[in-house]
């Protein structure tokens, strides 16, 4: 029966939680407050995908290769996920509230200069000014919720945190493609991130007055040795895959693969040292000892890897193998993020019948039925595709995506203590926008290297890509089988 009880709602933690938060005198999130925090969230997420269907036109504009585009999306997830926990840790010590607003503003201010960006250079450095600003704001989003809800509240708003993030990835494909095709002013890609300061200045009008701001009843200090090994370690695994089929794989690329083992063993030493030393580290080991956190973590990495990939993949394939526009590719998401958002408002209801690994595999089985479909659909109707052709299989898709983004942040925060919210809550964060910035590095190449070995075949690129895919999806299904057997 214990380890069953892991699996419980929060419940199992309830009561510590609303100790600490009568204790630090934390107010409640209203609602009004809730959305204009998931407004904050829209922000940062869409633009992890709004660029995919504006790459073509990137490309001819800036002049970009495969490598840079690939980079292009990548730079704003290594931004992101690097800076992820620091930017909780500084919320917790400065306040919530106030590091929203900071994130906010950089991220307006950094998507101004990717709209202005003139040569691939200076849009790379604005997608990493992006991230950072990202990073400072998206961590206090999941905090606050943490410790200004509880019981059912807590549940509803963890549920739509997830729905938000997991549809705006699929709203910023459509977006995209209807902005880019609109051509405002004559703007085409650079309105994709010209859209953003308008919202972000709307956002901190408000924020003020519908947020309270929350911080934690002690301060911790930076871990900037932890933030730079780390930086190292994420590089040290996105270059190499993102570089390596247009340097036809030079032994460069294996050394620093192969420095990944020494740098995680030097990174897990530090943490461990600085733990020891009564400071809190960038990813604090005794929340790894929590085993549904170690189990959400390693989730992560297959889940948003493969996620962020076949939206990149699919995209890419879409636009230049069957020449769809930016807008018709965005469309070609719209039955997906439909159907996405409908399995998300259901979610909540579904997890009070079932048990989180039950519904995690049933979001998986029907996810990889979808992703079958996919393939099946490339190759019956290639090169005459319709976007509707592709709509029965991306619906599947969506809704599979919907219970595994549901069953994330349930499991990684059912046991997490209330006063590490920042931290933790961060270090889920982290993994997960890592791995979205190593997917569509990761699925490129797969996309590169299988046009090398059968040239101008888009179609079969495609279903490559989308077939890894399942097989990440298959390795996530095993290890839910060997935890459940476990647990029995």
């Amino acid at each position: 029966m214990r380890p069953k009880r892991r699996f419980e709602t929060r419940a199992t933690s309830s009561s510590t939680d609303r100790t600490v938060t009568k204790a630090s005198g934390s107010p409640t999130l209203a609602r009004a407050g809730l959305y204009l925090l998931l407004v904050g969230q829209l922000l940062p997420v869409i633009d992890f995908s709004i660029v995919n269907v504006a790459l073509d036109s990137v490309s001819r504009s800036l002049h970009a290769n495969a490598t840079e585009l690939e980079l292009v999306v990548s730079a704003y997830g290594v931004g992101f996920a690097v800076c992820l926990a620091m930017g909780g840790r500084l919320g917790d010590n400065h306040g919530r509230r106030q590091l929203f607003g900071w994130g906010i503003a950089l991220f307006s201010l950094a998507s101004l200069l990717c709209g202005l960006a003139n040569s691939v250079a200076l849009l790379l450095a604005a997608r990493v000014l992006q991230g950072v600003g990202a990073a400072l704001s998206v961590p206090q989003i999941l905090a606050t919720i943490h410790v200004t809800l509880e019981g059912p509240k807590h549940s509803r708003a963890l549920g739509l945190y997830g729905a938000v993030s997991g549809l705006a990835f699929v709203l910023g494909q459509i977006l995209g493609g209807l902005l880019v095709s609109l051509d405002i002013a004559g703007l085409g890609w650079r309105s994709v991130f010209l859209i953003n300061p308008p919202i972000g200045i709307a956002v901190l009008l408000l924020l003020r007055r519908l947020v309270p701001e929350t911080r934690s009843t002690s301060a911790a200090s930076i871990d900037w040795l932890g933030t730079v090994l780390l930086s190292v370690l994420i590089l040290s695994l996105l270059l190499p895959i993102a570089l390596g089929p247009s340097v036809h794989w030079a032994w460069p690329c294996f050394v620093v693969l192969a420095a990944i083992a020494p740098l995680a063993w030097l990174f897990w030493r530090a943490e461990r040292h600085v733990e020891r030393q009564g400071r809190t580290p960038l990813v604090p080991p005794s929340l790894l000892r929590l085993s549904n956190v170690r189990f959400a973590l390693g989730f992560a990495m297959l889940f948003f890897t493969s996620y962020g990939g076949f939206m990149y993949s699919l995209a890419l394939t879409l636009q230049v193998g069957a020449g769809f526009t930016p807008l018709a590719s965005g469309n070609s998401f719209v039955a997906m993020g439909t159907a996405f958002f409908l399995g998300s408002l259901v979610t909540a209801r579904i997890f009070s019948r079932f048990d989180r690994l039950s519904v995690l595999l049933m979001g998986g089985a029907t996810q990889m039925a979808g992703l079958l479909g996919v393939i099946i659909t490339l190759g019956t109707a290639w090169p005459t595709l319709h976007v509707l052709d592709l709509a029965p299989a991306t619906m599947l898709v969506g809704v599979g995506q919907s219970l595994m983004l549901g069953s994330f942040f349930r499991i990684g925060l059912v046991d997490l203590p209330a006063h590490q919210a920042g931290a933790g809550s961060a270090m889920l964060s982290t993994v997960q926008q890592a791995a979205f910035s190593i997917g569509p590095a990761a699925f490129g190449a797969i996309l590169t290297q299988s046009l090398r070995w059968h040239p101008g075949d888009h179609r079969m690129a495609g279903q490559y890509a989308i077939g890894v895919e399942i097989l990440f999806m298959l390795l996530l299904a095993g290890s839910v089988l060997h935890r459940r057997l476990a647990a029995r």
